[in-house]
């Protein structure tokens, strides 16, 4: 799973739910990948940590520069790539499905590519663009909307079923 999202400070009600979303996506057997930096990233990162599925290895963090020690503390596996915003392809093409959560232009930019390129995308209703673009088509590349949730846990379930993964 890949999960863009804002990169700056975020609220203490955003950081409890990107914590929990890390933590279900891990709960539920993915890998998370990010742009590896802070705000949602690293609250996701953090949250993927205190899962008790969690290993090494399990969170994933995508730089746009080239310096390994730019990743947040919880990113186990550091991919510096030098490439700057092009990282945001980088990072989408990474996960099976991309979860957004809140976000400015570089989240939408990671939505617009992931949708290009025909990943299944799941926005949780929190603000920024992924809340203005959950339950939308953007257009006629794919026939499905983007998936709008409320909740982590309603993330975790909608990113199952768009991979087609059993859910419990």
């Amino acid at each position: 799973m890949a999960v863009a999202g804002k990169a700056g400070l975020i609220s203490d009600e955003l950081t409890a739910l990107c914590e929990e979303l890390g933590r279900r996506a891990v709960d539920a057997g993915f890998r998370v990948a990010t742009g590896g930096r802070g705000g949602v990233m690293a609250a996701v990162s953090r949250g993927a940590h205190s899962s008790p599925r969690y290993r090494e290895g399990d969170v994933v963090g995508v730089l746009p520069g080239y310096g390994a020690d730019d990743a947040n503390e919880w990113v186990d596996v550091v991919i510096p790539t030098g490439i700057g915003f092009a990282r945001n392809m980088v990072l989408v093409s990474s996960g099976d499905v991309v979860v957004a959560v809140n976000g400015g232009a570089g989240t939408l930019s990671e939505i617009a590519l992931a949708w290009q390129i025909g990943k299944p995308v799941v926005a949780l209703r929190a603000g920024g663009w992924a809340e203005q673009l959950a339950d939308r088509v953007l257009d006629d590349r794919q026939d499905e909307a983007i998936a709008g949730a409320s909740s982590a846990a309603e993330a975790v379930q909608l990113a199952l079923a768009a991979i087609g993964a059993a859910t419990s």
